[in-house]
């Protein structure tokens, strides 16, 4: 059994004001209390169709509001809590994405575990621009967990999602399903080195990260997901007019793809910072969808 200790003060707790419930918007606070505060306004039912959570990766990283450095025993101690607090409010039948790097995936996947989340892809983000080193291999991917709560009455669209598979493209045999395939669940290879596997309809997840120089760059947030990313989790793992929550908004990337998409989205974050500037970014995207 897992015990959830208290971790001591991360951040800072929420002092907006509560409405009867939060829905299509942003708010400044720590998610931990944010959750806990919403699942009590509502009576305690999961309201929470699907989690996407890229937290703090403990690597040094300065945030707005929050240096991410934390000895060890510490950061897992907060990650239990946060996600707890998502497992919480997670209905039945929703799923739970996190993006999390090499140093805390073992970790992230045994508390998940602990949880009683159930595994259904240990996702690799494969990315170019990825950190150059000197003294080891360049670090150029990112781990993507998606878990579930329920093993028989999860969400998963894969008619939203399809590629057209290898049997239609290059085999023109008959036996190939009329729609495709379901995608990899790995991005390999660089377009440079060859460019030909990585068409637009290719089913390998080749999504580069979104770099400074982008038109996609916000430009107040130094971790940025990119727009195609968060489209195809949440047109797989959701349905219009379910809930998407992000407990990290910070650019404000995933409720943004969520309201493109026609669905409820909450995001939190403990930056009033990124929380300004997010909102302003969601109000001027929606005047192109």
């Amino acid at each position: 059994m897992l015990e959830f200790i208290v971790a001591p003060k991360l951040t800072r707790p929420y002092n907006g004001p509560m409405q009867d419930i939060l829905e299509n918007t942003i708010v400044q606070g720590d998610c931990i209390e944010v959750l806990r505060s919403e699942l009590q306004q509502r009576g305690g039912q999961p309201f929470v169709d699907l989690v996407f959570a890229d937290p703090p990766f403990n690597i040094g990283y300065e945030y707005d509001q929050y240096h991410d450095e934390m000895d060890h025993d510490r950061y897992v101690t907060w990650s239990k809590n946060w996600m707890k607090a998502c497992y919480d409010v997670l209905a039945e039948h929703g799923s739970f994405w996190i993006a999390i790097g090499d140093d805390y995936a073992a970790e992230i996947r045994v508390i998940a575990r602990e949880l009683g989340l159930i595994m259904r892809n240990w996702i690799v983000w494969y990315y170019t621009f990825g950190q150059n080193t000197k003294k080891k291999f360049s670090r150029s991917h990112t781990h993507i967990f998606y878990f579930v709560k329920s093993e028989e009455s999860f969400i998963f669209n894969d008619q939203a999602i399809r590629v057209p598979s290898a049997r239609q493209t290059t085999y023109n045999d008959k036996r190939a399903h009329p729609k495709g395939k379901v995608p990899d669940d790995t991005w390999i290879l660089r377009p440079q080195e060859i460019p030909e596997a990585f068409a637009p309809d290719e089913d390998t997840w080749h999504v580069p990260r979104v770099c400074g120089t982008f038109r996609e760059r916000t430009g107040f947030h130094g971790c940025q997901m990119p727009e195609k990313l968060l489209a195809r989790i949440i047109e797989a793992a959701s349905s219009p007019g379910h809930l998407v929550l992000d407990p990290f908004s910070g650019s404000g990337t995933t409720v943004i793809v969520a309201a493109s998409l026609d669905r409820k989205y909450l995001g939190i974050d403990i930056s009033e910072n990124y929380v300004k500037h997010g909102l302003k970014r969601l109000e001027k995207s929606k005047t192109l969808f």
